[in-house]
């Protein structure tokens, strides 16, 4: 018989002889309306299990993580206000069902059977995914996660603070709001996780407003990996900064006592706190796990023996709220109910094509109040003698510092963070001066965790602001990717374009460099990037052109919810010659502020129609470092610069060649998994040929060999003439 089973007999059986688990006398808190109505929600979540794994055996229900044993965390959900944002642990079915009851007109067993069968018109996800959310609770969806909500957690607790002081045309919290997430014990140990408590704790430590609470839900065991007793409470119950709380989630009335004493803490100092709570775990971790296949049968019958539901009856019982009769009939009549909505829920429609299920990969656009950008007066205050210099050509990282001073004073709500921007102004000087113009809440030293500084970014637009992080170098990405793939990029495609992370994420990148070297400060590959749906990807190649697309990746974010990667060239932040030494080819003039490079246009140098060169970034600079002795030849070409490498502007590039006689493609990444494999695609697709040259397959090295793994002009001018068959 199915561990499930087992669990619904045994409870039937010894609620009908009133044979409990002992357990200590109702804590005083809950009335009893109140008491009854959390074991009902216990009750709706128990029921959704047992359905959901009905569904899936009849094939119409799809991938199931049970909450059964963690039914304790309606009462967490009753501690707390439903403006309160939530992110769950995927085991919080009754949370969210507790949740609804705070709000008039929502109920969770019609929405959340949708979300079990796939349909379309599930309310949360479109029928993309069994998720638990909602955007009429706070609760955003979450799916399988481990640990990965959790710096975007603390971002959001933050944001709480900084929306007082600045509050944002699109702010989505409340002035008294808090913010809660929840996870497993074994999650608590993922690095993710232990970044997000030690962020909380450095943060709440320099005193820093931070209204977070923790809640570990603790049943002992990872999937088969057990937790070694005493562990969360030896690793966190003397944490700096975090305050701890410990209740036992079996008994309704001590978890609301302890979790209504915690949210008090939290929404009254303004301090993040960690509630500990003892949960079991019934059924196995997922669908089909047997948990007798790695745990003793007694331990596993030892578990069920401490079920929730049962504990509850007998406090429902000793406080007078509700005979373990009325209790019984309560459950199985919870269970017929579920069971006949279900049989509905299977019958609704189902996503079929894709384009239905891409439709929310590219979240809404939002209505913004127009600006008019910043005053002279405001500019003279934060420019100060720059003001004087913008009529002279200016380098790379120059100029984008310029226009991300307008852009703050033309924004409000832009925020900068990363290791190093404020004080010291970034590693190459590109964020020098932002700090003293615009404050230290608007431009924050973080501390060196990457996925602290992109949860904190993730966090922020939760809450209306528009977030750009800086990640020191593209390598150090890699520490954090999953916050912006399995975080940021998914969290419209499941909540069906109702949550969204709008964010510019500016990285310093490529190669190139010099004097400062090696793979970690010199990373060559964008596949990581290029391969999140939904994701933008943005590379200019001189500085006026960053000016212009850093203001067009802001529109992006701030009016269409998009989440982009601006990617500055690190070897072309300092750049002033083009072809001879001290020419200043290579510099530029500031732009006017009300000039952009839309998403997707090319840039086109030259009207040649022997031979297009496509490239992007140091390619375009190295092309046109090329370009003379091409010329000399007798080679009429043309130069295009990409700068959109994701989506690639596939109109734009085959416009821009359009009666060239041969293509070559530049690409300064490595030969396998980049840019240049999408673009010869492109060109093969369309019925012409083109070819390439690429950096190879390797690391890049450090000292005089720095870029020999890397094309270069004499390289990119050879392969023009190789393809034109000129010697």
């Amino acid at each position: 018989m199915p561990r499930s089973e087992i669990v619904h007999e045994n409870f039937l059986r010894r609620v009908a002889a009133q044979d409990f688990p002992a357990g200590k006398a109702p804590t005083p808190g809950l009335s009893n309306t109140e008491a009854v109505a959390l074991f009902r929600a216990q009750c709706t979540s128990r029921a959704l299990d047992r359905t959901s794994r009905a569904m899936q055996k009849a094939g119409q229900g799809f991938y199931t993580i049970g909450s059964s044993g963690h039914e304790g965390m309606a009462a967490v959900a009753h501690a707390l206000r439903p403006t309160d944002m939530a992110f769950l642990h995927y085991r919080d079915a009754a949370f969210q069902i507790a949740r609804a009851a705070q709000v008039p007109g929502q109920t969770m067993t019609w929405d959340m059977l949708l979300s079990f069968a796939t349909s379309s018109d599930d309310p949360i996800s479109g029928g993309r995914h069994k998720v638990l959310g909602s955007k009429e609770l706070t609760i955003p969806p979450q799916t399988s996660t481990i640990a990965s909500h959790l710096p975007k957690a603390v971002g959001a607790a933050y944001s709480l603070g900084l929306a007082r002081r600045r509050p944002p045309e699109h702010r989505a919290l409340a002035d008294d709001a808090i913010v809660m997430c929840s996870f497993g014990d074994a999650s608590a140990n993922h690095s993710t996780a232990q970044g997000a408590f030690n962020t909380a704790a450095w943060t709440s430590y320099q005193a820093v407003p931070l209204p977070l609470l923790f809640v570990c839900e603790d049943n002992g065991i990872g999937i088969s990996t057990k937790t070694p007793k005493g562990w969360i409470a030896a690793s966190h119950a003397q944490r700096p900064g975090v305050k701890y709380f410990s209740a036992d989630a079996l008994d309704l009335f001590d978890t609301f006592a302890v979790a209504r004493e915690a949210a008090d803490y939290v929404r009254s100092r303004r301090k993040p706190a960690f509630l500990h709570l003892r949960t079991v775990r019934l059924y196995g971790h997922a669908g089909a796990d047997m948990p007798t296949t790695y745990m003793p049968r007694e331990e596993v019958e030892a578990e069920e023996a401490n079920d929730p539901l049962l504990h509850s009856v007998r406090l429902l019982d000793a406080a007078g709220a509700l005979s373990p009769d009325a209790a019984l009939a309560i459950y199985t009549d919870t269970l017929d109910r579920v069971t006949r909505v279900a049989a509905e829920a299977v019958t609704r429609p189902r996503l079929k094509t894709a384009a239905e299920v891409m439709s929310s990969i590219v979240p809404p656009a939002r209505a913004c109040k127009p600006t008019n950008g910043p005053t002279a007066q405001a500019r003279e205050a934060a420019f100060g003698a720059d003001l004087k210099a913008m009529s002279e050509p200016q380098i790379m990282s120059r100029l984008i510092n310029w226009a991300l001073t307008d852009l703050m004073l033309e924004h409000g709500e832009i925020v900068l963070m990363g290791e190093d921007v404020g004080r010291k102004g970034g590693v190459y000087g590109v964020t020098q001066k932002l700090q003293a113009r615009f404050g230290p809440d608007r431009v924050i030293d973080t501390l060196l965790d990457e996925q602290s500084i992109l949860g904190l970014g993730l966090g922020l637009a939760h809450n209306g602001f528009i977030p750009m992080p800086e990640i020191q170098f593209l390598a150090y990405l890699h520490n954090a990717e999953d916050q912006i793939r399995g975080e940021a990029a998914t969290l419209p495609f499941f909540s069906n374009g109702q949550y969204t992370n709008p964010m510019v994420l500016r990285i310093a990148g490529l190669g190139y460099q010099k004097g400062f070297g090696g793979h970690f400060h010199n990373d060559n590959s964008l596949a990581v990037l290029r391969d999140i749906p939904g994701l933008i990807v943005a590379v200019p190649s001189n500085g006026a052109d960053a000016a212009r697309m850093l203001r067009e990746c802001v529109r992006l974010a701030r009016e269409e919810q998009r989440l982009v990667v601006f990617v500055e060239p690190i070897a072309l932040y300092p750049m002033r010659d083009l072809a001879a030494d001290k020419d200043g080819g290579w510099m530029c003039l500031y732009p006017a502020q009300n000039e952009r490079i839309s998403f997707g246009d090319v840039g086109v140098h030259g009207g040649g129609r022997d031979l297009a060169i496509v490239t992007y970034g140091n390619g375009y600079y190295l092309s046109r470092q090329a370009e003379a002795g091409l010329r000399a030849k007798g080679i009429d070409l043309r130069i295009i610069d990409t700068r959109w490498l994701s989506p690639l502007p596939h109109e734009a590039l085959l416009a821009a060649t359009e009666g060239c006689g041969a293509v070559l493609v530049v690409d300064e990444c490595r030969k396998s998994g980049n840019v240049s494999e999408e673009i010869i695609t492109l060109f093969a697709e369309a019925g012409r040929t083109a070819t390439r040259i690429t950096a190879e397959d390797s690391f890049i090295a450090t000292g005089p060999a720095y870029a020999a793994t890397l094309p270069s002009a004499a390289g990119i001018a050879q392969a023009a003439l190789t393809r034109l068959g000129v010697k």
